[in-house]
């Protein structure tokens, strides 16, 4: 996407429909460059904790799948982290064995769907396990599992496949200045509800100023998020 003519904007302006966040700095500020540390001591404590905390939600969670459909408990997918490092993600499978092949089947409209957006609305490959799931956000869980090994955070921006990362354009390395995250602020300002184009605006917005205040209201939004059973 060429992002040269976007309208640049500033710091605290919301992009609007249709636009791309343009930040002119570039790189992190003192300030977030002095939170990074404890946002990774935070990150270490709470998903150690969860993962102790809810083994057995994980357990019953695996026993469901395996009886759901065939195939294995977790789905594994290479992302894009921070600096521009990949990363296995880790999630439960909440889609058929064969999704990848399943594309094929995909209708012309579908098709032109998932090559803009990355993903479907009514994707015909998710299972009835698999959809429960991704409403309560349960299917997330494991990446627990990469927050402790340090290839996710907390919050941040959405964990992106390596044919994602051309959209972000000339604001791809301040992009991938941070580690994504379990759940950020596109997750509780909007998801489904926003095109691609405003989603990286607000990705990018995060980047800019994201801080412990931030993060706590995005944090409780997510809970929110998860109650209402909307999905992160």
């Amino acid at each position: 996407m060429d992002q040269t003519n976007a309208p640049r904007m500033a710091v605290d302006e919301a992009p609007g429909p249709g636009e791309v966040y343009i930040h002119p700095r570039h790189t992190l500020s003192d300030a977030q460059r002095m939170y990074l540390p404890l946002k990774r001591l935070l990150d270490i404590l709470l998903s150690f904790t969860g993962l102790v905390i809810l083994a057995p939600l994980f357990l019953a969670v695996a026993v469901i799948i395996k009886r759901d459909s065939k195939g294995p408990v977790f789905f594994r997918q290479e992302r894009i982290g921070r600096n521009g490092l990949s990363f296995m993600i880790c999630k439960f499978r909440t889609m058929r064995a064969n999704a990848e092949d399943w594309k094929a089947s995909l209708s012309p409209e579908e098709q032109k769907v998932f090559v803009k957006d990355f993903k479907l609305a009514a994707d015909p490959r998710v299972t009835k396990t698999g959809a429960f799931l991704r409403k309560t956000s349960l299917d997330e869980l494991p990446q627990l599992v990469n927050i402790l090994k340090g290839d996710l955070s907390l919050i941040g921006p959405r964990p992106i496949v390596r044919d994602e990362l051309e959209k972000y354009g000339d604001q791809r390395h301040f992009f991938l200045s941070v580690k994504p995250g379990l759940t950020g602020y596109w997750q509780v300002n909007g998801r489904n509800d926003t095109t691609y184009e405003e989603r990286i605006g607000m990705e990018l917005s995060y980047v800019s100023k994201f801080s412990p205040l931030l993060d706590i209201k995005i944090a409780f939004l997510t809970f929110g998020a998860v109650i209402r059973k909307t999905g992160i």
